[in-house]
């Protein structure tokens, strides 16, 4: 039943904050409604708007079939049932924050050491964020974000908090690398609108970039948060995904060797499990701060989004069998290292050119020639193109809050071989048809229809955690 009047529902409720009346969601919904399938739907969208690592599960598949003790569901670990099924704290598992913090060092190549006790659970990366978000700040203050970022920031850091998210504005020229001068003038513009900024947020590896941050630009930006009393907040959720040189850099190292004069109270690092191994279903996401306050706090919020004992348990096996995860940090180097070549190789051979990136799953792909017009429609409509006609779901720039069109993000390592070279072929052939035939010609006689039967609807009503497609929407507008 469906009930009438605002009345009855919070604003909450019926409002559109939650950031998702966007292109980047907008993209998902058309995969679902027909997802490729390399046997039974072979002319579906492929799902290139995924940032997952599907590269290396079978390492896992395996060391969990080799150590049945670290599960409590089979005869080799059920000793620990009671123990692991009875016990839920806000701290977690000690074993498992020990595990966590261990592993956390191994991944930075031990240039940098974390305390057991600053770990704090949340329920993913997303979690993470906005549990951080509710200890920074207050409804209507301000972090400032290098762009382009991460689309779903706008709705994890600001629907259910109320903060905002101002964009540093960076540039194609320089590799979209964020300057002091460009964060001097996002915060002083800030100002101006008598906005409190409260911290600075960024993403390094970068989504959706696959670039990091270098060593001098950290140490400023920790020296920036000390003299403004602002919040550093590094989400460093891809710090296990660089496949090449240059070496990565946490700002745990930088606060360590390059900024020992900066105030820690006011770093705090993002880290889940999702992206570097692989594993988004199991929830588990991180927060370490230097500041006691942030910990205590962030502690008591993680009981609205704790990871469950039994993850924590296998993983806390998992995570301390150090000579594994060494091989398996190198093995998935590698292969996202042969992905990337050969993605970007494809691209290059018929004259797409990327973002030289080193980290990530993912690429920045320049396809401004291919524009009709230079502006955000422009991208638009192509990117409508692509998802319509090509059957690629790219995340266009734009939802990125990239502010020079024609810059999409394009996923490949959540995909097998033979479903990437479909991808490449489609794109083979798209560049060669855009080349007798004007993008305009596409957009006029190929209009993106996404009206749906009543049970294509329920469908993805019912399988879609990005179900509700908003009336601002480009799909929509595309369909009426």
């Amino acid at each position: 039943m469906v009930y009438q009047g605002s009345h009855l529902l919070s604003m909450k409720a019926i409002g559109d904050g939650h950031g998702e009346n966007s292109s980047y969601f907008d993209g998902w919904k058309a995969y679902d409604m027909n997802p490729f399938d390399p046997r039974h739907n072979r002319g579906g969208v492929i799902q290139m708007g995924l940032a997952e690592n599907q590269l290396s599960l079978d390492l896992i598949e395996e060391w969990s079939k080799n150590h049945p003790e670290a599960s409590i569901c089979t005869p080799a670990g059920a000793s620990q049932f009671k123990r692991i099924a009875n016990f839920q704290d806000y701290h977690g598992l000690p074993e498992f924050r020990k595990a966590m913090a261990q592993f956390m060092g191994q991944v930075r190549g031990g240039k940098a050491m974390f305390d057991p006790d600053r770990v704090v659970m949340s329920g993913g990366a997303t979690g993470a964020q906005e549990t951080l978000a509710f200890c920074l700040a207050n409804p209507g203050e301000a972090f400032l974000v290098p762009s382009p970022y991460y689309p779903a920031f706008d709705r994890d850091c600001c629907w259910r908090s109320g903060i905002k998210l101002l964009p540093i504005e960076c540039h194609s020229f320089n590799d979209f690398r964020l300057t002091k001068e460009a964060l001097v003038a996002a915060y002083n513009g800030a100002r101006r609108q008598g906005i409190c900024v409260k911290g600075i947020l960024i993403t390094n590896p970068s989504n959706p970039l696959g670039t990091i941050t270098d060593r001098g630009t950290l140490a400023m930006l920790a020296a920036f948060a000390t003299e403004h009393r602002i919040h550093l907040v590094c989400d460093e959720i891809y710090a296990g995904s660089v496949f090449a040189k240059p070496e990565y850099v946490s700002i745990a190292e930088v606060i360590e060797r390059d900024a020992p004069r900066c105030d820690r109270d006011l770093i705090h690092i993002v880290y889940s499990l999702s992206k570097d191994f692989g594993l988004p279903g199991f929830r588990v996401g991180i927060i370490y701060s230097y500041n006691d306050a942030v910990v205590a706090t962030a502690r008591r919020m993680s009981s609205f989004g704790l990871v469950s004992s039994q993850t924590q348990y296998f993983l806390a096996r998992m995570l301390s069998d150090e000579e594994f995860i060494g091989r398996f940090l190198r093995e998935s180097a590698r292969r996202l290292a042969a992905r990337h070549e050969r993605f970007t190789t494809g691209l290059r051979e018929v004259g797409i050119s990327c973002l030289r990136g080193n980290a990530g799953l993912f690429s920045w792909m320049d396809l401004r020639h291919m524009l009709r017009e230079k502006t955000t429609e422009g991208e638009v409509e192509l990117w409508r193109v692509i998802i319509h006609k090509v059957k690629l779901n790219v995340s266009p720039g734009a939802s990125f809050h990239c502010r020079e069109p024609g810059w999409f993000r394009v996923c490949h390592a959540n995909m097998d071989d033979e479903t990437m070279e479909v991808a490449l072929g489609r794109i083979r052939a798209f560049v060669r048809q855009h080349r007798q035939r004007k993008v305009k010609a596409w957009a006029a006689n190929e209009q993106l229809r996404l009206s749906l039967p009543l049970r294509a609807s329920t469908y993805l009503a019912l399988s879609s955690p990005m179900a509700l497609l908003s009336p601002q929407s480009p799909m929509v507008h595309a369909a009426s």
